[in-house]
């Protein structure tokens, strides 16, 4: 029995690893693919770029319904559909010759795919890990992300080497038959809640002094409360430096500190490099965190004040580095990696461990629907407009750093309980009945 539940553990952390190498696959090969796309078709720069605009607006969208299907029927359901929308993101855009279609298909059929796989990959895994081993098994599932960075970028260049114009065509299929093999390959894997099994969850930690017995959360109650909504603050503020950093770092290595494009971009690359390892690193180390501390949430809050401060460090040093200071920008690139190790999965902890996991689908894909539909677009579209109104992306580097702080205050304020919250409601429930 011990070792079926060990088994069936393993299985949704690499279902969850191959749904999160397919979304960050997505993300990765866009910055490279939309070049000979736009180069082919006669779009510009800003058209293509605003199909992937449309995929993030998508993406926002189906983050909440796939968590509604993953409360109600599992993460099997979510990573079949997954695989068909995803499969057909890549190989639909791949014979468009229109701007609308191209819109159509890769906004709306990538973005949907896209939305299906981060709540599911996360949820799930925090359903069969909790307290002292959440964030070792996420961190696990996480370093799919920058495995896609290095390897499917690496692909399509490989791939782009070809002269013909329209090579990005035959890259994007071999993109669609690759995700169509790994969400399947992910959809096999997946497993019900432990309790489908007749398990209990790994890692059992204790729970905040006073803490009322875990209560099933419907949407209206939780977002009646200030936990969702601090930690969704935690998050989308830290995701407007996030991708802030993502979309202009390396412009503001070649304009601003006048780096050539290939050097900055292998600058870049440490992040995927280093973030393979920092994943499961700083999920032991998390867990770690959570072991010493009085209950799962206090060590997770501790987690996202640290991740968001190391974040707005990586910032200080891109401020102060110098067009001869390589050094400090490799140093801001491996704490980038360590942010990113920390904050996206320890806002789910954290969650997990306040409002229970029977329920956490559906919560926190609103909360997702949310950050997601605000942090991708605001972060690159402030650092836009920053560089046009000061001619330098130095000042956008400084809002990034400004925005990490906030989010480390904001995980600061972020409570351990719902002692005071749960109590009013069962005295409601109580007057009711």
């Amino acid at each position: 029995m011990e070792e079926n539940k060990r088994l069936y553990g393993w299985s949704v952390v690499a279902a969850s690893w191959l749904a999160v190498f397919c979304l960050f696959g997505y993300r990765a090969t866009f910055s490279i693919l939309k070049v000979p796309m736009s180069a082919d078709m006669g779009w510009s720069q800003a058209e293509v770029t605003l199909g992937y605009s449309f995929m993030m607006m998508c993406y926002a969208i189906a983050a909440f319904f796939s968590g509604l299907i993953l409360d109600k029927w599992g993460a099997k359901l979510v990573y079949l559909v997954g695989a068909i929308f995803g499969a057909a993101g890549f190989y639909v855009t791949a014979q468009v010759h229109t701007l609308y279609a191209y819109f159509a298909a890769y906004g709306i059929l990538a973005g949907v795919a896209t939305g299906m796989l981060w709540v599911t990959s996360t949820v799930s895994v925090r359903k069969w890990y909790v307290g002292k081993s959440y964030a070792t098994m996420w961190g696990f599932a996480f370093a799919g992300g920058p495995m896609a960075q290095v390897v499917m970028s690496l692909f399509v260049k490989r791939s782009l080497s070809s002269a013909q114009g329209d090579a990005w065509r035959g890259a994007m299929e071999l993109l669609g038959v690759l995700v169509l093999a790994c969400l399947l390959l992910a959809a096999l894997l997946a497993k019900k809640s432990p309790e489908g099994y007749g398990f209990k969850p790994f890692g059992e930690a204790p729970q905040a002094p006073g803490a009322a017995a875990p209560r099933v959360w419907n949407l209206r109650e939780a977002y009646g409360t200030y936990p969702i909504w601090g930690a969704i603050l935690t998050f989308l503020t830290s995701m407007l430096g996030e991708f802030l950093i993502w979309t202009q770092v390396v412009s503001y290595w070649t304009a601003d500190l006048g780096m050539t494009l290939s050097s900055a971009t292998n600058l870049y690359v440490i992040i995927g490099v280093v973030g393979i390892f920092s994943m499961p690193g700083m999920g032991i180390v998390a867990d770690k965190v959570v072991q010493r501390s009085s209950c799962e949430s206090l060590g997770r809050k501790k987690m996202l004040i640290f991740g968001p401060l190391v974040g707005a460090v990586a910032c200080l040093l891109l401020v102060l580095q110098g067009s001869q200071s390589i050094v400090l920008g490799f140093v801001s690139c491996v704490l980038f990696a360590i942010y990113w190790a920390i904050v996206p999965g320890g806002v789910v902890g954290y969650l997990g461990a306040v409002y229970g996991r029977a329920t956490l689908g559906k919560i926190w894909g609103l909360g997702t629907m949310i950050v997601m539909g605000i942090g991708p677009f605001v972060g690159p579209l402030v650092g836009g407009y920053m560089k046009d109104t000061t001619g330098s992306y130095f000042y956008s580097i400084v809002f990034a750093l400004g925005a990490f702080v906030v989010s480390s205050c904001f995980g600061a304020s972020l409570p351990l309980s719902m002692e005071k919250h749960e109590a009013r409601l069962k005295a409601q429930d109580a007057a009711t009945a």
